[in-house]
């Protein structure tokens, strides 16, 4: 029988890191599903999903553990595989003016619409003409029935400080 895991990895960045941590998932027959993982501020942020034996799974945490020096953290937890939502999947880019709360805003402008983030992605980006930041964001949404791509948009544009919204359909 096999288990799914996932993985969440946090420390101070260094070569060899993944490295390390896959060949702890592949001498314990692990298989590495998926994973997203960044070099942000000095920092490795890393999340995986490994699947494996059951019977592997507690001395792969073992093996894990003994990686766990110099501020490295990781976190185990059993995934639960359920059977995916009917969800229409939307990506989409934002631009504008950067300001204190601009992810709060986003996040509760699609909250109250109840779409799903399943990725968020952002940075700020020098405007073209003058030294101005613009905040830029990348977000890949699962649409519950019922709400349009549209729905979304318009939820950006009519803020008091609207955002410029690009819609890609996954």
């Amino acid at each position: 029988m096999q288990t799914s895991l996932v993985l969440t990895v946090l420390g101070p960045d260094r070569s060899g890191l993944v490295k390390s941590i896959s060949e702890a998932v592949k001498a314990h027959q692990g298989n590495w599903q998926e994973s997203r993982m960044v070099h942000l501020a000095g920092q490795f942020a890393g999340l995986a999903h490994v699947t494996l034996p059951t019977e592997q799974v507690d001395a792969l945490k073992q093996a894990l553990q003994a990686l766990q020096q110099n501020d490295l953290q990781i976190l185990v937890q059993q995934a639960e595989v359920t059977a995916p939502r009917t969800v229409t999947p939307l990506t989409l880019e934002l631009l504008g003016q950067d300001r204190p709360g601009i992810i709060h805003d986003i996040t509760h402008q699609l909250a109250n619409l109840n779409v799903n983030i399943e990725e968020l992605e952002s940075e700020q980006r020098p405007a073209p003409m003058s030294s101005e930041l613009l905040f830029y964001a990348n977000l890949r949404l699962g649409l519950p029935e019922g709400i349009t791509p549209e729905d979304v948009q318009g939820a950006f544009e009519n803020m008091p400080d609207p955002l410029m919204v690009d819609l890609t359909f996954a």
